[in-house]
């Protein structure tokens, strides 16, 4: 199994957004010696919970901090930004850690509308339905494969490298899927937020594939949410911080933070506010280290892929790197030997 995970840098309640760049930095440390196969930083706008709205920067730092780990973006939000500004961040990502970059691309705006409107450049704003077209045009900066007649055929994303970070497209619903299987790209499915119809989409994925200059197959990794302590009873409360700051984002309430297990036990909760709460946690893996393994290798499984990215939102710090630490434990991670080729069938003599 190839654990992985991804990081919105949550905000506690009571912290500073630098307290939690800061823990996610250490935390990319400890996942580079425990022996996890990726780590991936989310891009969220305007958030009071979220603290990473530049996935890019944040992961330039820790590239300098980590020495095996796959670094990369899970995702980057194509539609705020031109695809040669993005494959040249992304290649300079490469010189500093090469051969261990990958470049999950998304087309939702991760923020709120006005956000999303605030981060547009002008008239030239890229509309959603330009996406595909976006992430063509990226793959083309990347690979140097633009026609010879193409206006931007002697652009060049700079530096140079002889490797390109590996991209995967970020989807939770048909759309960013039909376009992977479409554009012979990688597919990354959000199952922590999206499960109904997760493995058929999947499946029409793999079943619709159109190999690429890029990959001859499909390959698909799956984003989970969940949670593990020393005790299935700590696990479950635990769970319940992101549970409850979901609910308050949902009701108009975002916290400034993500309140701790003490806070929530002190609240009351409305019939309507404990059954979203429930709802939230059958969307979510949390229990003792064997439990939720078991429960990993079965949602695995019902994906067919061995490649699994996990989040753990927690208002302790230490309490989220301790689940971490325990997952890597229990399914007996090795920090030896993990960068890998993931698939790109450019070979490096063609990319310079």
């Amino acid at each position: 199994m190839k654990l992985s995970i991804l990081d919105q840098s949550p905000i506690a309640v009571g912290k500073t957004a630098h307290e939690a760049v800061q823990a996610t930095l250490d935390l990319a440390e400890a996942a580079d010696k425990w022996g996890y196969t990726r780590y991936w930083l989310a891009e969220h706008h305007s958030s009071r919970t979220l603290a990473d709205a530049s996935p890019e920067i944040l992961l330039a730092a820790m590239s300098s901090r980590t020495n095996n780990i796959r670094l990369g973006s899970g995702g980057v939000m194509l539609s705020h930004y031109s695809p040669l500004k993005v494959a040249e961040v992304f290649r300079m990502l490469e010189a500093l850690a090469p051969g261990r970059v990958d470049m999950g691309l998304g087309r939702a705006p991760g923020s709120d509308q006005m956000a999303s409107y605030a981060l547009q450049p002008g008239p030239n704003t890229f509309p959603i339905e330009k996406y595909p077209q976006q992430v063509y045009d990226l793959m083309r900066y990347l690979s140097e494969t633009f026609p010879a007649d193409h206006l931007f055929s002697n652009l060049r994303a700079m530096p140079a490298a002889p490797n390109w970070a590996v991209p995967w497209l970020l989807s939770s619903s048909m759309g960013s899927t039909g376009i992977a299987a479409t554009l012979g790209l990688p597919l990354s499915f959000a199952h922590f937020i999206s499960q109904d119809g997760g493995p058929e989409y999947v499946k029409w994925y793999r079943d619709n594939f159109e190999p690429s200059e890029w990959f001859d197959k499909p390959r698909v990794n799956i984003g989970i949410s969940a949670i593990t302590a020393d005790s299935a009873e700590r696990a479950h409360d635990l769970a319940t911080c992101r549970h409850v700051m979901r609910l308050m984002r949902n009701k108009g309430l975002e916290m400034e933070g993500v309140p701790s297990v003490d806070e929530i036990k002190a609240m009351n909760f409305s019939g309507a506010d404990e059954e979203f709460i429930e709802q939230q946690r059958a969307k979510s893996i949390e229990g003792d280290p064997g439990t939720v393994k078991a429960k990993i290798e079965s949602l695995a499984e019902q994906y067919e892929t061995d490649d699994v990215i996990v989040l753990t939102i927690t208002h302790d710090y230490a309490e989220r790197q301790r689940s971490y630490e325990l997952l890597a434990k229990e399914f007996e991670l090795s920090g030896e030997g993990r960068v890998e080729d993931t698939g790109t069938i450019v070979e490096a003599d063609k990319r310079t």
